[in-house]
């Protein structure tokens, strides 16, 4: 994280943004040297079909994915 005045901001933005984008490090600008903005970069959410694309055909379940598994839970009342 580095932090820069609004004003040297305003000056150099795009080195900063730049900045952001290739270290991956937040960017907090101050004003009066208190804190008023972060910059984070910008993370694509992975789908849920890319997080789970290694496993694929790899897993298998036996039993009907619709009817509850009560027994491993044993008596719980």
């Amino acid at each position: 994280m580095f932090s820069v005045a609004k004003g040297k901001l305003k000056a150099h933005m795009l080195e900063y943004f730049r900045k952001v984008e290739e270290t991956g490090e937040e960017l907090i600008v101050t004003d009066h040297k208190k804190p008023v903005l972060k910059v984070i970069p910008y993370k694509k959410k992975k789908s849920f079909k890319n997080v789970f694309a290694k496993y694929q055909g790899k897993i298998k379940y036996s039993a009907p994915i619709t009817e509850p598994e009560t027994e491993e839970w044993g008596d719980l009342a």
